[in-house]
């Protein structure tokens, strides 16, 4: 499906200003989204320590935007959106301590396994210059009213 910015991911997801870490929707159908971060090395990245660095482990947050939008894009349009927490991390695997010392491009790939009007999971990858940084499957609780 067709590709978007920045711009229109802040409006689809609770992340607002420095905290919306995507700055493009890629590619995307009813089973998976593959988005593009260049934000994640900024230096006002609230996810920075005060030291200035970036830990690996912040690539899922990354992961949890991409299925953050991706859940709206396949959800009816005529519904809110719905407020995801995420409830589960299983097999993550982080290739070093540290992503501040990536240059370039990030792509991030999140892979709807399963989902219902209570939760959805998914698998998700971060990788560079085609190597991974970081896998691992998600699951995320939506919230439902009543």
């Amino acid at each position: 499906m067709s590709r978007f910015g920045h711009a229109m991911i802040a409006t689809m997801i609770p992340h607002t200003g420095t905290m919306c870490l995507l700055d493009e929707v890629l590619a995307w159908d009813a089973m998976t989204i593959r988005c593009l971060s260049q934000r994640f090395w900024q230096s006002d990245n609230p996810l920075r320590h005060s030291g200035g660095t970036l830990g690996m482990a912040c690539s899922i947050e990354l992961a949890a935007q991409a299925m953050a939008v991706h859940g709206r894009l396949i959800g009816a349009d005529d519904t809110p959106a719905t407020r995801g927490y995420l409830a589960s991390l299983r097999d993550v695997s982080l290739a070093s301590a540290r992503i501040d010392c990536i240059s370039g491009d990030l792509f991030v790939d999140a892979e709807l396994l399963m989902s219902d009007h209570r939760s959805a999971a998914y698998r998700f990858e971060v990788a560079a210059a085609g190597h991974v940084l970081a896998s691992g499957r998600a699951t995320v609780l939506l919230q439902v009213d009543g």
